[in-house]
């Protein structure tokens, strides 16, 4: 006997093949941070994957941090993920900002993490609702505002 796919119910986790899972705490500030409520009126988290199992918070930066800040706090050789607020101007002059997802996942990282971290990327985008800019980078270069990151955000401006 065959069954419709309506017979059965889906309920969307934010898990991957890898087995990692986003901790609930992710979901929660990061939609009080993309409507800049207390206490999450921040510029940035990072997050890494805790034991191999799970995306927390690893870092966070308050309103006062720059672009710079934010990679400075990212490891030079391990993988991390993380969200910024970049306030910027558009090509029309107009002062706006934009929330945008990196994943640094650095050619100079061990080969594990980095398969973890590139497996496991969905299941934390598919939880950080309302990111519509994600950019990945794999050394210094592609952190770069003005020529990498600025223009993707131009695009959507």
């Amino acid at each position: 006997r065959t069954q419709k796919i309506s017979d059965f119910a889906f309920k969307q986790e934010p898990t991957m093949s890898t087995g990692v899972e986003v901790a609930d705490e992710v979901t929660l500030s990061f939609n009080k941070f993309k409507l800049g409520q207390e206490p999450y009126k921040l510029r940035y988290f990072i997050y890494e994957i805790k034991d191999k199992k799970t995306v927390v918070i690893e870092k966070q930066g308050d309103r006062s941090k720059t672009y710079d800040d934010f990679v400075e706090d990212l490891p030079e050789n391990d993988c991390r993920y993380g969200v910024i607020d970049i306030e910027f101007e558009s090509n029309d002059g107009r002062p706006t900002s934009k929330i945008i997802f990196i994943s640094w996942n650095p050619d100079t990282a061990s080969v594990r993490p980095k398969m973890l971290y590139s497996g496991s990327k969905e299941a934390l985008k598919s939880s950080l609702v309302g990111v519509g800019i994600h950019l990945n980078a794999t050394d210094h270069s592609e952190l770069d505002f003005e020529t990498a990151i600025l223009p993707a955000l131009k695009k959507y401006a």
